[in-house]
């Protein structure tokens, strides 16, 4: 004779067959994003001086707590980061998130974060950029992104005013290496790869490849490494920046022929280089178990670097004809 089961054992079945379900399933983790408000903070031009900035070195910090409590743990590096201040170490641990591209609310213990011996220094001391490029010094501007490290440096006339991060294109979708320029900008622009009724909007957009519309601009920032449709990825300072300091092509009446128009004066120079990181960027390397950043070779020559699209290649044709 077959068991008959209530309604309410049924009910008690289903709820606790439910609370089984939710610990065997595997929780997804939410991507978190980088606080451009509180980078801005330490995130700022060049000082004039670049020769008075001194080397940094990196030694290694691992979090941990007896009692096993994350929260204390991060509260304990504060201080040691700090000189004994919590309050100081907290500002500190933003450099420190930023050079070990991680989120400080993330780090739990046994994880290990480089951290530099010199603190409140002009955050160019930090740069994993060279201070000088002698190949830039013939440019009165010119604007570097390296895939690798996922990072960005502008220069004057060969010195370094400012550097920052960014994330480029993803596996699907990379930002294609090269030399290119700055081409026409606008302050606000939602892009075409918006999902239906998901507008993605950009801000302080600088165009540099016309025909797949890939630009540099500010939008939110994961910590890791390639995440966007192609375009480059910018923190709002630095987007709102490079909008003011770069400049776009000029129109005339002969030059090459655009999309927008006849272009007589290409923008100012873009070097994409470097290769996409799995994951997140390595921006040090370890030797002797001590951290080593992981400095950006620049070509000898941008003009070194393979134009990435025609309108390189033509005003080279004329830069190589001369007077």
């Amino acid at each position: 004779m077959p068991l008959r089961t209530s309604p309410a054992s049924i009910a008690r079945n289903i709820a606790l067959a439910t609370v089984l379900l939710l610990f065997l399933i595997k929780p997804v983790h939410a991507q978190f994003y980088l606080n451009q408000g509180e980078l801005a903070e330490i995130m700022h031009e060049c000082t004039a001086d670049l020769e008075s900035l001194p080397e940094v070195r990196y030694t290694y910090k691992t979090l941990y707590n007896s009692r096993g409590n994350n929260v204390l743990a991060r509260n304990t590096f504060y201080k040691v980061i700090g000189d004994g201040d919590v309050g100081i170490g907290r500002s500190r641990s933003l450099l420190v998130g930023l050079l070990n591209r991680r989120l400080m609310h993330e780090v739990q213990i046994g994880d290990t974060l480089v951290v530099p011996d010199s603190w409140d220094l002009d955050f160019c001391a930090y740069s994993p950029f060279p201070k000088f490029y002698d190949g830039a010094s013939s440019f009165d501007k010119l604007f570097v992104i390296d895939k690798s490290i996922q990072a960005w440096a502008a220069y004057d006339s060969g010195r370094l005013a400012r550097w920052g991060i960014v994330n480029t294109g993803d596996p699907n979708h990379r930002t294609p290496n090269g030399r290119f320029n700055f081409n026409w900008k606008t302050e606000y622009r939602v892009s075409s790869h918006s999902p239906p009724g998901e507008p993605w909007e950009m801000y302080w957009v600088f165009n540099f490849v016309e025909s797949r519309g890939i630009h540099i601009h500010q939008y939110p920032m994961p910590s890791g490494g390639p995440m966007s449709h192609g375009c480059v990825r910018l923190v709002d300072e630095d987007a709102r920046w490079i909008y003011e300091w770069a400049d776009t092509w000029t129109k005339g009446p002969q030059g090459y022929k655009s999309g927008f128009g006849t272009i007589s004066e290409p923008g100012t120079t873009i070097l994409v280089i470097g290769e996409d990181p799995m994951g997140a960027p390595a921006t040090f390397s370890r030797s002797a178990n001590v951290p080593t950043l992981n400095t950006v070779v620049l070509p000898d020559n941008p003009y070194d670097v393979p134009p990435g699209t025609d309108q390189q290649l033509f005003f080279d044709r004329i830069r190589s004809a001369g007077p």
